[in-house]
C-alpha cells in the first residue's frame, strides 16, 4: 500500500546515480554521527553520570537522575523538529542539516570537557542538562533534514531504500558508541574509566564539525525542495501559510497518529540499549563488557535488517511491514524480559536479537512512510513533528520508567507490560493511517 495520497511525485529520476550516491551517504554519515553524539550520552548515564554529576545517598537515585537528564534531550528534540522544519520547508533541507550538526558537535563536545560536581558543585549539573537540550534540539532537527536529503533524492519505487539509509544512522551508532566505551574501558582501570577515560567518546564527537563542513560545501539542496520553493515563490506572500499553522490546522492527526505509531519503537529500543545496561550490571551483577559487547553485536544485525525490511516495503507497501513488526514486538515483550532475569549473557543476547529484529522490521520503511504522509511544502514539519512526538512519549521516558516500575513492582513483568500497552497504541495508530489512506 503506497502511503502518499498527498505526496508530490518524485521527480529525482533523471539525477545522476554520482549525485543520488553522495546525497545517500552524506545523509547516513550525518545521521550516524549525531546518533553516536545522542547515544553516548545513553551510555555514559548508565554507567557514570549518576556518581559523578547527581551525588546522593542511593545508587538508584543518582541514576534516576541521569537518566531525567537523558530524558530531558528528548523533551527538547520537539524544539528542533519545529524550528527546523518551519525553516527546512521554507529555506531548505540542507541549511539545517548543517546547522543541526553543527549545534550537536558543539554540545557533545561541551559535555566531555565538563567538570564534575566535586569540582564546580551545582554547576555540572545545570551545564549538563543544558548541553543535554542541546543536544536535543540538535537531533530533532537532524532527522527531519538527513531523511528528506535522503528520500527526496530517491529514483521513483525506492523511497523506502534510500530512506533507510539514514535509518541506518542509529545502528552505525550504537555501534561505534558502545565500542569506542569498550576500548575506553579495555585499556584503562575502572578508577581511570571514572575519573577521565569516559570522556573520550565525547570528545570524538568532534569529527561531526568535518562532516558538517563536508555537506554545506559539496552536497546539493533536494530536487522536491527546489520546485516546492518555486512554487511558493509564485504565490501572493501574503497568501504563503506557515508550514507549522498549516499542519496544526490541517493536518495535526496525522502527526498524531505517526507519533502514536512509532513511540512503542522507540520506548523498546532505548529499554534495550540503555535501561537493560543499568539493569544486568546494577541487579542481575552482569559484567559491563559483556553486556555492550551484546549490544554491539545485537545492532550490528540492523545493518543487514533495516535495510532489507525498507526495501520489502518498496515491493508490497509500507504499512504491512510496519504492522509486522508492531504486532512483533508486542508478542516478544514478555519473552524478552524473561530471557533477560536469567542472567545469561546467551539468553540475553538471544532476548535482544529477536528484539532488534521486529524493531529493524518497524524502523525500515519508517523514514519513507512519514515522509509519504505530507507534501513537499510541509514534510520537514510534518515528518519531524510526528517523529519526535514519538521519542519524547516513549524514547525519552523509557529508561526513567523501566527503573521506577522495576522499584516500585519488583518484577521486569512490569516493564513488558509497558512495552505492550505502547505496542497496542501503535497498532491502533497504524490501523487508522491506513483506513485514512485507503478513503482517499
Amino acid at each position: 500500500m503506497d502511503m502518499a495520497p498527498s505526496a508530490h511525485p518524485a521527480t529525482t529520476t533523471a539525477l545522476p546515480t554520482v549525485n543520488r550516491r553522495r546525497v545517500a551517504t552524506a545523509a547516513a554519515l550525518a545521521s550516524a554521527v549525531e546518533w553516536y553524539d545522542y547515544f553516548v550520552f545513553g551510555i555514559a548515564a548508565a554507567l557514570v553520570l549518576g556518581d559523578l554529576y547527581f551525588p546522593a545517598g542511593s545508587p538508584t537515585a543518582g541514576v534516576l537522575a541521569a537518566f531525567a537528564t537523558f530524558a530531558v534531550g528528548f523533551l527538547a528534540r520537539p524544539i528542533g523538529g519545529i524550528v527546523a522544519g518551519q525553516l527546512g520547508d521554507k529555506r531548505g533541507r540542507k541549511p539545517m542539516l548543517v546547522l543541526a550538526l553543527t549545534l550537536m558537535g558543539i554540545a557533545t563536545t561541551g559535555i566531555g570537557l565538563l567538570p564534575t560536581y566535586e569540582t564546580i558543585g551545582v554547576a555540572a549539573p545545570i551545564l549538563l542538562v543544558l548541553f543535554r537540550v542541546l543536544q536535543g534540539i540538535a537531533v530533532g532537527a537532524q532527522w527531519g533534514g538527513a531523511m528528506l536529503m535522503a528520500t527526496e533524492y530517491a529514483p521513483e519505487g525506492k523511497r523506502g531504500i534510500y530512506g533507510s539509509f539514514v535509518q541506518l544512522g542509529v545502528p552505525i551508532g550504537v555501534v561505534t558508541a558502545n565500542t569506542v566505551f569498550l576500548l575506553a574501558g579495555a585499556f584503562t582501570t575502572d578508577s581511570e574509566f571514572a575519573a577521565w577515560a569516559w570522556r573520550v567518546p565525547f570528545l570524538v564527537g568532534l569529527l561531526v564539525l568535518v562532516l558538517a563542513w563536508y555537506i554545506h560545501t559539496r552536497v546539493e539542496e533536494t530536487p522536491e525542495f527546489r520546485e516546492a520553493e518555486k512554487r511558493l515563490a509564485e504565490e501572493e506572500k501574503a497568501e504563503q501559510s506557515s508550514p507549522l499553522r498549516t499542519i496544526l490546522r490541517d493536518h495535526l492527526g496525522t502527526v498524531l497518529l505517526a507519533g502514536g505509531s512509532f513511540a512503542v519503537n522507540t520506548a523498546t529500543f532505548y529499554i534495550i540499549i540503555t535501561g537493560v545496561l543499568d539493569y544486568t550490571t546494577r541487579e542481575l551483577g552482569m559484567k559491563k563488557s559483556a553486556v555492550l559487547t551484546v549490544s554491539l553485536c545485537v545492532s550490528l544485525t540492523q545493518l543487514v535488517l533495516i535495510p532489507a525490511a525498507a526495501a520489502l516495503s518498496d515491493k508490497v507497501g509500507r504499512i504491512r511491514v510496519y504492522a509486522l513488526g508492531a504486532a512483533g514486538i508486542a508478542l516478544w515483550a514478555v519473552p524478552l524480559f524473561l530471557l533477560i532475569d536469567t542472567g545469561s549473557l546467551l539468553w540475553l543476547a538471544v532476548g535482544s536479537f529477536v528484539a532488534s529484529c521486529f524493531l529493524s522490521i518497524m524502523y525500515g520503511p519508517q523514514a519513507a512512510l512519514f515522509a509519504e504522509l505530507f507534501t513537499p511544502e510541509m514534510r520537514y514539519t510534518g515528518a519531524s513533528l510526528g517523529y519526535q512526538i514519538a521519542a519524547v512519549l516513549g524514547g525519552g521516558l523509557a529508561p526513567f520508567v523501566m527503573v521506577l516500575l522495576l522499584e516500585a513492582t519488583g518484577t521486569s513483568m512490569a516493564v513488558s507490560a509497558y512495552i505492550i500497552g505502547l505496542a497496542v497504541i501503535a497498532l491502533l495508530s497504524i490501523k487508522v493511517l491506513a483506513d485514512k489512506a485507503r478513503s482517499r
